[in-house]
């Protein structure tokens, strides 16, 4: 999904794209890497404050145990 920015009424084409959405409250950000960076939960951070949700979740696929990948943030 693309995730609109409007600036002063205008919206700018800044090409940000949500993985999932979840009934316009949870944005998820899917990714399969050897360790999440802080850059990756920047991204997540970032594509809150611009939807105004409140809960995000970072998944990392690449982990043994998929609950060790998951990382909850709230805006």
């Amino acid at each position: 999904m693309i995730l609109p920015v409007v600036y002063e009424g205008v919206e700018v084409d800044a090409g940000y794209r949500l993985d999932i959405l979840v009934e316009d409250q949870v944005i998820v950000e899917l990714k399969s890497v050897e360790k999440t960076l802080p850059v990756h939960e920047a991204q997540l951070i970032t594509y809150l404050k611009l939807s105004r949700c409140k809960v995000g979740l970072l998944i990392n696929f690449n982990v043994k145990h998929l609950r060790e990948g998951i990382t909850r943030r709230v805006n």
